[in-house]
């Protein structure tokens, strides 16, 4: 018999707003966009899943026979097996795999959420399953593998960008709901600044100052909450927490209402471009000097693109290096260019589909 090849793939994200809003409950606007993981594989004869990594130059090996443990940090390639056994879902035999992408690795446009979204998918539709296989089942199978499985700070933007493709406004109401707006957009510039980021350690430390600085709030001003309207005794209250811990939370409100901003653009009955990247770079600027997750190679990156004619633009991601981008509609490749005489990788690249099997 013919071995059957399966070929999935999913795609990174850029977050356009709400950057380290999702972990907090508040709404978030994010775009797929066409740089993806791709995975290939072939079932083996025998209970060994083996996968080749040629972008990390490594390789990968476990027996689906065994009880999987983990072997590093964010073990994700066996964590999301772990997730969908507990489901009653995994492989019938061993497979030959193949993993490579196009997505910048620890750069903040969610090579990992992409990762464990392709996989997941790959597990499903190696298993022949159509139980767990809608694009908003596959997200919440990724968040499980990469954040809950790992105890991580993380929210679920990425996953559910990743998943269901298009333009998607996360919210979370009552419960999490996620809607796919239109999709007006034309060219980015995304740009590698090469700088290596922390992202859990960044996560983390906005999350525990904001949520202290609420705290602290709670105990004078009941039901304080960052859904609610900011009056003037709330904005009174925050200007006596302690340094950190009052940046943190005042950038994280102005990130909420720019979000809000950006949500009435997209609902627009026509799109304002220029406005768009406007709010953009009042996101990247909230980000720089409040949430102060930028770089001063990545400000010198922002101002070059912005000279050489860019709407506008933003930091991607958690911060502290890794990529950022522009929205250029125009004169693409001369903003790339300038953007490059900075040191950094650049992609032109534009809005995408989700997480989707590949013909061959």
């Amino acid at each position: 018999m013919e071995k059957k090849e399966i070929s999935v793939s999913a795609p990174g994200r850029i977050c356009l707003f709400g950057e380290h809003q999702d972990y907090f409950g508040l709404p978030i606007i994010a775009a797929a966009i066409n740089l993806r993981i791709f995975i290939r594989g072939t079932p083996r004869n025998d209970q060994l899943i083996k996968i080749d990594l040629p972008d990390l130059g490594e390789s990968e090996e476990f027996s689906i026979d065994e009880d999987i443990t983990y072997r590093k940090r964010r073990d994700y390639l066996r964590s999301a097996v772990n997730v969908l056994k507990r489901k009653g879902i995994g492989f019938h035999s061993g497979w030959d795999c193949h993993l490579h992408g196009t997505i910048p690795i620890n750069a903040g446009t969610s090579s990992s959420s992409a990762l464990v979204v392709a996989w997941s998918k790959f597990i499903l539709e190696a298993a022949g399953k159509k139980a767990f296989n809608s694009p908003e089942e596959i997200a919440e199978l990724g968040f499980l593998a990469e954040v809950a499985e790992f105890h991580e700070p993380g929210g679920k933007m990425d996953h559910y960008a990743s998943s269901l493709g298009g333009v998607v406004n996360v919210t979370f109401e009552d419960e999490l709901r996620v809607r796919k707006l239109k999709n007006p957009l034309k060219s980015f510039v995304l740009a590698d600044s090469l700088q290596k980021k922390d992202t859990t350690g960044m996560l983390g430390y906005i999350k525990s100052h904001v949520l202290d600085g609420m705290e602290t709030i709670r105990r004078k001003i009941e039901g304080f909450d960052l859904k609610g309207q900011i009056g003037a005794r709330e904005w009174e209250e925050m200007q006596t927490l302690p340094t950190d811990n009052k940046r943190l939370l005042q950038g994280t409100l102005m990130t909420r209402d720019l979000t809000v901003k950006g949500r009435e653009l997209f609902e627009d009955d026509e799109f304002d471009h220029d406005k768009f990247g406007q709010l953009l770079t009042q996101q990247h600027e909230v980000l720089r000097n409040y949430l102060q997750t930028s770089t001063p190679k990545i400000d010198k990156m922002m101002d070059a693109a912005l000279d050489a004619g860019a709407l506008g633009g933003k930091l991607n991601g958690s911060g502290g290096g890794g990529c950022m981008f522009v929205y250029a509609p125009d004169r693409t490749e001369h903003i790339a260019q300038a953007i490059e005489r900075m040191g950094a990788k650049v992609h032109i690249i534009h809005v995408d589909e989700g997480v989707r099997k590949e013909d061959r």
